[in-house]
């Protein structure tokens, strides 16, 4: 007994006249149809797919054409070789074969090489390589020689005349054409397109007319609130980001932090580059999460940072690999308690006070509410408390000769700073600059003009070039996230740094900042699973808490104390 039947024909399967009950469970098993389609369905012919097909039919028994039948064959038998061949390339003897033929002097390390031709045996990758490892690179080694293309490239805006020039041009003989807008037309012919995050959603119905064979997500993490397919809070270029997918072949995300608060954040992420790996959202939950306030946190984060591993879904060296240690200069991390400043404050404390037992008795929504208004009040405040103490700190670095990156969040923080500092001609690189502005910044910053940089802690993902510059990041300002720390400081500490890297974080005993301080433990204890499942963490917050209600405890034993 059949249940339907499967065809096949250029490098499209269609399997029809599936039984309703059958037609359920094949969109619950592939699940890039859409939702509500009915039979005929068109899969696109990837080896992964085959193997999927081929486990449903022992299920679901179809009736095969002579050529669905061959190519199935052939299909399984490829996913079979690169299985073998994922496991010979993570050994660390294996020697890259792959050459990309960059422009001279270019050349690739060898661990770049292993990435690229990763993505090349299983079409699929998320690399997870440390902040500074050259993900980029490990893309365009991929593609240079023609494989893959043509290929588009998703960016944050501010990064996308760095990935023409700095990148695609200066190591590829490639043309490549950059997309700065959301006026859909037709483009010139490229072998890379290169999209913002902000502009993919107009594009998305555009993106199959591209015939693009490759997708790439630079710094993924972008994508990490997902489509909203599943639970109903994605982003619009979340859909467009789904549309890109949906027409390519080969799809790789970039990332040295796939999560910025807690481990549930990883489904949307490997959902983009490979759908249905972790299962359904609802699956993904109940199998390997458990709830934490309004949160899902991943309970064995080292479990599932090895499936991904193993399975080949993702792939990850660190700054320690002996492979790539040597191209890194070393880190160092000053931890320094600061004064505080109560001069500059002004703070409402029955506000404080109100907000503080609203978060840990009120009501769904009168609590989110207070949560949001509470955790915006202490963070400025803390950051304004300490601003002038951590100006001085700045200072005496700057007029040591020393060019410092100085981390902060709130624009009432950067204005002291830039009272405090302004005849040392400070640049700016925030939320507030337009793109223009922010490259005249940067580029007065690596021209010497001047030695200080402020940039908000989340402004600066994939920007390159300040390492050849400064080796100082100094934290004015704390984020509940580790791991935009860790994005922060890899804006010095990468590939072309030749000096020891150092990172200040400057904190106060009040406000804040001890909550912070805890709570990133938590948060640390998630993303180093993932990330480096076979690693052990040296400590780690226990998951007794949100750190809002830590937050607002902290605030009325502070009122309590007077």
């Amino acid at each position: 007994m059949t249940y339907g039947a499967v065809d096949y024909s250029g490098d499209t399967w269609t399997v029809s006249n599936l039984k309703p009950h059958v037609s359920i469970r094949f969109k619950g098993v592939f699940k890039g149809i859409q939702f509500g389609a009915t039979p005929p369905f068109s899969l696109r012919d990837r080896p992964d797919l085959a193997v999927d097909l081929d486990w449903f039919m022992q299920r679901y028994p179809l009736e095969l054409t002579e050529r669905a039948q061959a190519r199935l064959g052939e299909q399984l038998h490829i996913h079979a070789a690169n299985h073998a061949r994922v496991e010979e390339l993570k050994r660390p003897e294996y020697t890259p074969s792959v050459n990309p033929g960059f422009k001279e002097p270019e050349e690739a390390e060898s661990y770049q090489l292993r990435a690229a031709e990763m993505l090349r045996s299983t079409g699929r990758l998320l690399l997870l390589d440390d902040v500074g490892l050259g993900k980029t690179v490990s893309f365009l080694a991929s593609v240079a020689d023609g494989w893959g293309l043509p290929a588009a490239v998703v960016v944050q805006p501010h990064l996308s005349s760095q990935w023409v020039v700095e990148y695609i041009q200066r190591f590829t003989h490639l043309t490549a054409h950059e997309v700065k807008d959301r006026k859909v037309r037709d483009l010139p012919s490229a072998d890379i397109y290169v999209f913002r995050y902000s502009n993919i959603a107009a594009w998305s119905d555009y993106a199959k007319t591209l015939g693009i064979k490759t997708v790439c997500f630079d710094e993924i993490q972008e994508l990490r609130h997902g489509t909203g397919r599943e639970y109903g809070t994605g982003t619009a270029k979340g859909l467009g980001a789904q549309a890109f997918c949906d027409a390519a072949l080969y799809r790789i995300g970039l990332t040295a932090t796939p999560i910025y608060n807690y481990g549930s954040e990883i489904w949307n992420v490997v959902e983009f580059i490979a759908p249905g790996a972790l299962g359904t959202w609802m699956e993904f939950q109940i199998n390997w999460c458990t709830q934490h306030g309004n949160h899902w946190v991943v309970k064995d984060p080292a479990a599932l940072g090895a499936f991904l591993i193993d399975e080949g879904l993702a792939l990850r060296r660190t700054n320690e690999d002996p492979e790539v240690a040597k191209t890194l200069p070393p880190l160092e991390k000053v931890v320094m308690q600061v004064g505080w400043n109560e001069g500059d404050v002004e703070t409402d404390r029955e506000l404080q006070k109100r907000l503080a037992q609203r978060v840990l008795s009120g009501g769904f929504f009168e609590r989110g509410a207070a949560a949001r208004e509470l955790d915006v009040m202490m963070r400025q405040e803390t950051g304004i408390a300490k601003a002038r103490a951590v100006a001085a700190y700045v200072r005496t670095l700057v007029e040591a000769g020393e060019p410092v990156l100085l981390a902060g969040w709130h624009r009432m923080v950067y204005e002291i700073w830039l009272d405090a500092l302004g005849d040392l001609n400070p640049v700016m690189y925030t939320g507030s600059e337009s793109q223009a502005q922010k490259r005249k910044a940067k580029e007065a910053f690596m021209a010497g003009q001047s030695l200080l940089m402020i940039m908000s802690l989340r402004s600066g993902a994939g920007l390159d070039g300040l390492q050849h510059v400064a080796a100082h990041a100094v934290y004015g300002e704390l984020d509940w996230s580790p791991q935009v720390h860790t994005q922060f400081t890899g804006r010095l500490r990468r590939r072309g740094q030749l000096r020891p890297v150092t990172a200040h974080f400057l904190h106060v005993d009040g406000g804040s900042d001890p909550v912070i301080m805890s709570t990133l433990g938590l948060k640390a204890s998630q993303s180093h699973g993932i990330l480096n499942p076979f690693a052990e963490l040296e400590s780690a917050t226990p998951l007794d808490d949100t750190r809002m209600r830590k937050l607002a405890k902290a605030v009325l034993e502070a009122s309590e104390h007077g």
